[in-house]
């Protein structure tokens, strides 16, 4: 009897390890080959945007049938600085840009800048509506800076970090070629911001997807799902119009309890928050709290990759019986060889983008997740992947209905547009 309880106790903590232990293996790739090429349909339309280098982040505006984006404008600096990817060699004194893609044409227009002269090392990015011009968006965009008091003095001192990253915000307006600098937004709890989320010009939330800028305890995080010790933070600006980086910045924790807090994105509801744990290839959607501003928690959906910034399509040509809205996510296809591909200009890194949306089910109407690979690449048409959407195509009478998706990397050199079947 002794020892069939003993095999019994055995067998649950087998069960009780071995499940979580095997899913964070495939999330990171583990088991998982690459492809001899890039699984693309021969009838499948595919583009390559010039010009949009290592562009981390896109935001479809619907309004302008535009997608923004912030990309660097050469490939070999960020394989020498990027605090993200724990690259600190610097100098980090490159200057990226501000992207318009045109669905409709494939083409990069780079916006110029005004009132700003950088550096600008780019990261995630928000696009919000300019509540008192119609015809003007606002764009935050995180800045990877170095920080000017750790490399000043000749021995380095260990407590003093080597970023010091802020967040910049812009104005354009619609169908200008410039964008013009507002102001710098820094505060002593944006730690290691990764992306935006904006309610309106003077208040939006940012992820810190680490608590540790790096070394060993960083890779804890990594490694280990219940180092939950990053944060989404959130800012609320007395001003605009202010020439100083901190003044007239408040923030508080806004939420706490995740796994490397990583993309965000504005959902299908007005307030609905998406945070993605990239590491764990995981998508919480959660609900902004104006008057306490915190955000809190409503569920959650499992992916079988890593994942970055989320995005949620709009089906336009819904039907009561043919919705095509859902939730779209990029991912690595082996998160496990980002550690030493980080700082390799030749590496290869392969893509993976799940599409995922509400299914009722027929046992009393409970929903439930439908997700699906919409898109997979072996690194040979992009490296990389870190923000997918999906832009609509209108349907054709007895045709299948379809969207571009644009996948976008941090370390891919263009952006790409394929042509999907939803």
């Amino acid at each position: 009897m002794g020892s069939l309880l003993n095999v019994a106790i055995l067998t649950v903590l087998v069960a009780t390890i071995y499940g979580p232990v095997y899913r964070q293996l495939t999330v990171l790739g583990v088991f998982r080959k690459a492809t001899c090429g890039a699984r693309l349909a021969e009838q499948q339309s595919f583009h390559r945007i010039e010009d949009t280098m290592q562009c981390e982040d896109l935001h479809y505006y619907k309004p302008s049938h535009k997608i923004f984006t912030a990309c660097e404008d050469s490939v070999l600096p960020r394989f020498k600085w990027f605090p993200p990817l724990e690259n600190f060699e610097g100098p980090g004194d490159s200057t990226g840009s501000i992207h318009v893609i045109d669905p409709s044409t494939m083409k990069s227009i780079r916006l110029g800048f005004e009132n700003f002269s950088g550096p600008l090392i780019t990261h995630g990015i928000d696009v919000l509506e300019d509540p008192d011009r119609p015809n003007a968006v606002y764009i935050f965009v995180v800045n990877h800076l170095p920080n000017v008091d750790y490399y000043q003095v000749d021995v380095p001192v260990q407590d003093v970090p080597k970023a010091r990253s802020q967040i910049e915000l812009f104005h354009h307006v619609l169908g200008s070629n410039t964008v013009q600098h507002v102001r710098s937004i820094l505060h002593s709890l944006i730690v290691t911001p990764n992306d935006v989320y904006a309610e309106s010009p003077q208040s939006f939330y940012v992820t810190n997807d680490h608590f540790y800028r790096g070394g060993f305890k960083r890779q804890v995080e990594d490694l280990i799902p219940a180092a939950k010790w990053s944060n989404v933070v959130h800012i609320q600006l007395d001003s605009l119009d202010s020439g100083q980086a901190e003044t007239g910045v408040d923030a508080k924790v806004a939420l706490t309890g995740l796994q490397n807090n990583n993309g965000l994105g504005h959902g299908q509801l007005k307030e609905e928050i998406l945070i993605s744990n990239a590491i764990g290839g995981v998508m919480y959607r959660g609900r902004a709290n104006p008057e306490t501003r915190n955000v809190s928690i409503l569920d959650e959906v499992h992916f079988e990759s890593s994942i970055d910034n989320p995005s949620y399509f709009i089906d336009p040509y819904h039907t009561s019986s043919d919705d095509a809205s859902g939730y779209v996510l990029a991912g690595l296809l082996r998160r496990i060889d980002l550690v030493k591909n980080r700082a390799d200009p030749h590496g290869k890194d392969g893509v993976m983008v799940w599409y995922t949306r509400r299914n009722a089910t027929k046992e009393g109407g409970i929903a439930e997740w439908e997700t699906r690979l919409i898109f997979e690449d072996d690194g040979t048409n992009i490296r990389s992947s870190s923000t997918a959407l999906l832009v609509p195509i209108e349907p054709k009478p007895e045709e299948m209905k379809k969207a571009w998706l644009f996948v976008t990397g941090f370390v891919s050199e263009n952006v790409i547009a394929v042509e999907v079947v939803l």
